[in-house]
């Protein structure tokens, strides 16, 4: 019964999600029949040829793969090192009240001028491209971390200590299916702010990806290969939204419906 209830939940959902792109679709057209110039407002019907235009080159693909390359690199940096931080300051008081200030300063502090200053001291490289998109995220992923990290079940710990669980049993088999859903969060948060700074990233010093692109096509003016980029990167992170990040948040809270 409950499986049948999520595949109905799951069909609305999807079923709603496209009523609503399609709305978005009909607005942006309705939007550009009213515009004065369509060179400023171009419809879907000048933007699409366009996109397959440059998928036939090539020139999209190439780009594309680059940028979603920068994305899971930054990703991965940004959950791991975000993990062990927000895990070390959930768990010692101490670690928290010496760690939190630090925490507030990159919380607060804007991602351009993160972006701008790994430029500055690494260089115009991969290294600081991908540190300054994993260096905007991890506070992030640290806040979270250290929320669930406090709602862990104490009487869960003291439990493996009676039973002399080692620590990495304990962080197996405890810690890490509690904190399931924060992770799960963090992820999915994660990614959705990683691929908007990993564009900026692009526009302001590399020579390559769909941010250099849209930075490119900006200086010459040009709407529709600007909205043809930025809208086929949309695509491509809509569907590992719903194909990747949506499942996994949806696996990882089951156990709270069950």
């Amino acid at each position: 019964m409950c499986s049948l209830t999520l595949a109905a939940d799951t069909r609305g959902s999807v079923f709603v999600a496209t009523l609503s792109i399609l709305g978005m679709i009909a607005a942006w057209s309705l939007l550009a029949v009213i515009a004065a110039d369509p060179t400023e407002l171009p419809g879907p019907w000048r933007v699409l040829p366009l996109a397959a235009s440059e998928i036939a080159s090539g020139e999209l693909p190439g780009h594309l793969a680059v940028t979603l390359r920068r994305v899971a690199l930054a990703f991965v940096v940004a959950m791991t090192i975000g993990m062990a931080i927000g895990l070390l300051m959930g768990r010692s008081r101490t670690t928290d009240r010496w760690l939190d200030p630090w925490l507030i300063v990159f919380l607060n502090l804007p991602a351009l001028v993160t972006i701008v200053l790994c430029y500055l001291w690494i260089g115009l490289n991969e290294v600081a491209a991908v540190t300054a998109v994993a260096i905007n995220k991890i506070p992030t992923v640290v806040v979270t971390i250290r929320e669930g990290t406090r709602a862990l079940d104490r009487q869960l710990d003291d439990m493996a200590l009676v039973f002399r669980m080692s620590r990495s049993a304990r962080l197996r088999h405890i810690i890490l299916p509690q904190l399931g859903p924060y992770i799960a969060s963090a992820g999915r948060s994660g990614i959705s702010l990683i691929w908007k700074i990993v564009l900026v990233v692009e526009f302001l010093g590399r020579s390559d990806g769909i941010g250099f692109k849209i930075h490119l096509y900006f200086q010459l003016f040009d709407v529709g290969l600007v909205l043809a980029y930025a809208l086929s990167f949309v695509v491509v992170m809509l569907a590992i939204e719903g194909a990747l990040l949506r499942p996994w948040e949806a696996r990882a809270t089951k156990w709270r419906r069950a």
